[in-house]
C-alpha cells in the first residue's frame, strides 16, 4: 500500500501529516480552496470580523477533522506512538 501522507514528529508525543504521494497533495490542496470558497462566503454576507471568524469556525474545525480522518486512512503510523 502506498501511503498518501507521511508523519513529522512535533513536539513531544504530537505529530503532524504532510502530503507524500499526488493523492495527497490533492487532497490537500482541495480542502484548502474549500476552506477559502467558504470563508469569502461568510464573509460576503458578515458585517464584521468578529462575525465573519465566528461563523467560518466551525467549518474550520470540521475541516480539519475531516483532513485528520484522511490523514489517519490513509497515512503512514507513526513508529513513535507503537508500543514496545
Amino acid at each position: 500500500m502506498r501511503y498518501w501522507f507521511r508523519p513529522a514528529r512535533f513536539w513531544k508525543w504530537f505529530a503532524f501529516y504532510y502530503p507524500a504521494t499526488w493523492e495527497g497533495w490533492l487532497v490537500t490542496i482541495a480542502l484548502i480552496a474549500f476552506g477559502v470558497k467558504v470563508f469569502f462566503l461568510i464573509d460576503r454576507e458578515s458585517h464584521s470580523a468578529s462575525d465573519t471568524l465566528l461563523a467560518f469556525a466551525p467549518w474550520v474545525i470540521a475541516l480539519f477533522a475531516l483532513f485528520d480522518l484522511l490523514c489517519f486512512r490513509t497515512g503512514e503510523y507513526p513508529s513513535w506512538w507503537r508500543k514496545k
